[in-house]
């Protein structure tokens, strides 16, 4: 069988989209460490991040800032530097480039431009905390972060409430509590996920258990610490009712003559159809 990797040669004007580890050194690939010495530029999310992993395996090519502020004033240099026939690996702190990271933009400028784009496989955090959780991986849809507030957070929660296929989330320390509460509010307390946390390093952690379980353990754990993945179970086809705006007016008004308020006939109601508690809430205004 003839040795690819060895015959492989490095093509001119080309970007070349490298993943690397997203915790242990030793995840990397061969075919990583021989690109990341041969390109002519290394451009790193975080060039002191990115060294720490240069040094380790000796390589010594010359790194260029490409993150998420600088990405609009440095994009033309690396477009410019690549059609004058210049090669170029774009790394991001851990995993693949491109996946929820500023790489997705030079990517796509490159694209347009035509300059030819190869990729080097390695490992990403959504798929190595999928492929322990537990939870079907037959079908699943990779959300990255949510939007942090608002309107677009409360929409993004309510478009996803239906969504039957296993969901994978990132999200950073600080806001992970703030999360579980808001999935809570939309999936209810005693649905299921696996939180990975510091994947593949040394404090790795996966907690597996439902949301009002995972509430407790993090307000109470002193490890909301690292890099958070979220591995959430889709919802079952048959848990919302497909009901009607009138058929839901009706639902409403049998709540509200029983006695309840407004908004406990809205969280009820919002748990078991497809309304979002404030579309219901509001309709109930009408009433």
């Amino acid at each position: 069988m003839t040795n690819t990797m060895n015959n492989e040669s490095l093509q001119q004007g080309t970007l070349y989209i490298v993943g690397t580890p997203i915790g242990n050194l030793e995840d990397i690939t061969f075919r990583a460490i021989r690109i990341l010495k041969s390109v002519n530029l290394i451009a790193a999310e975080d060039t002191r991040h990115t060294a720490k992993l240069l040094h380790h395996f000796e390589i010594t090519t010359p790194q260029i800032s490409y993150h998420h502020h600088n990405r609009t004033a440095r994009q033309n240099e690396l477009l410019n530097y690549l059609k004058e026939g210049k090669t170029i690996a774009l790394v991001t702190d851990a995993g693949m480039p491109g996946i929820s990271d500023p790489g997705y933009d030079l990517i796509n400028a490159s694209i347009i431009a035509n300059i030819p784009i190869i990729p080097i496989p390695g490992p990403t955090a959504a798929i190595t905390a999928l492929s322990v959780s537990g939870l079907p991986t037959d079908r699943f849809v990779f959300e990255g972060f949510l939007p942090l507030k608002g309107k677009e957070r409360r929409d993004r929660l309510q478009a996803l409430k239906t969504e039957t296929r296993t969901i994978i989330f990132y999200e950073a320390p600080h806001r992970l509590l703030k999360t579980l509460t808001d999935l809570q509010g939309v999936y209810g307390k005693d649905h299921q996920l696996t939180v990975g946390r510091e994947i593949t390093k040394r404090y790795e952690e996966f907690w597996r258990g439902s949301l009002e379980d995972a509430i407790l353990y993090y307000q109470n754990s002193q490890q909301i610490k690292g890099e958070f993945t979220l591995i959430l179970a889709g919802c079952s086809q048959s848990r919302f009712l497909e009901l009607t705006v009138d058929q839901l007016r009706d639902e409403l008004q049998q709540l509200l003559d029983q006695g309840m308020t407004r908004s406990q006939a809205s969280r009820q109601l919002a748990e078991v159809t497809t309304f979002s508690r404030r579309q219901i809430y509001n309709l109930s205004l009408d009433n």
